[in-house]
């Protein structure tokens, strides 16, 4: 299979893809994206985390360009703190989603985090919100009634339970209440149920970077990463790059299967679609 490799945009996800367990980026990553930088390639981030918590990641592969964070949600640029798009999920449908996860036989098994000016707000500090925030970096904010933070439009939500089946289960029911035109639903994680507004996915951000801020063609773009809300960008490039360590579905749609995270993947997919 032959594929075009006159890359001038690659875009990373974060966690499964730059980072794995430790959370750090390994050297051999962090030399293969400063070795594509100097060959002039740009390079920017794409993640679900929120725009706070990847922060460190951006700055610490030197990216030049605004940051995707929250699924693309929320595209600013940490030089000029220029925002360039902020797209929240309306109050009337937040409520709706709050009152599905408060349902009985839901609530005591969900962690339910609003995302709300990049400020992480939660009923209560749960095991799991505590191993989030630990990851994110972040303090969340226990506000007991999430309709109490409803004032303001939330940029994600985002459902947390440790049951697999139960997140799949949430995530078929409510596509069957919503439809794409009225939310993007995804899992980032097998762990983590995450809507946002309809008009938000990574692919929609990276399109954005590549065609508005850069003026290059999806051809010219590698795109990297590991889960279903990876799915659009991998679609998007020209060589989008699935992980080792990606689930099946999203490894069949990718140009490329790269070596597992713990195998440098990124740096892998460097060297052979950029630097080689």
């Amino acid at each position: 299979m032959h594929l075009q490799t006159d890359i001038k945009l690659l875009v990373v996800d974060i966690d499964g893809t730059i980072a794995g367990h430790s959370n750090k980026i390994s050297r051999a990553v962090k030399n293969a994206i400063q070795e594509a930088q100097s060959r002039g390639v740009q390079v920017a981030v794409a993640t679900g985390r929120m725009y706070r918590s990847a922060l460190r990641f951006h700055n610490e592969i030197g990216s030049k360009l605004p940051l995707v964070a929250y699924q693309g949600a929320w595209i600013q640029d940490p030089i000029t703190s220029q925002m360039h798009r902020h797209y929240p999920v309306n109050r009337a449908t937040a409520m709706q989603l709050l009152d599905y996860f408060e349902q009985p036989e839901l609530r005591e098994q969900l962690s339910v985090h609003f995302y709300i000016n990049d400020q992480l707000y939660v009923r209560s500090i749960t095991r799991d919100t505590k191993i989030y925030a630990k990851r994110s970096g972040i303090t969340p904010i226990a506000v007991g009634d999430l309709r109490t933070c409803l004032d303001k439009e939330p940029t994600k939500v985002l459902a947390l339970c440790d049951d697999t089946n139960l997140i799949n289960n949430l995530l078929s029911n409510l596509r069957r209440q919503y439809t794409p035109a009225e939310l993007y639903l995804t899992t980032s994680v097998a762990t983590f149920f995450e809507a946002t507004n309809s008009l938000v996915n990574k692919g929609a951000a990276v399109k954005y970077l590549a065609e508005e801020l850069l003026g290059i063609e999806n051809k010219n773009v590698m795109t990297v990463g590991d889960n279903f809300n990876d799915v659009e960008m991998l679609q998007y490039a020209g060589i989008g790059i699935a992980m080792g360590n990606a689930p099946e579905k999203v490894k069949a749609i990718a140009k490329w299967v790269a070596p597992s995270i713990e195998n440098e993947g990124v740096a892998v997919a460097i060297e052979k679609f950029i630097l080689s």
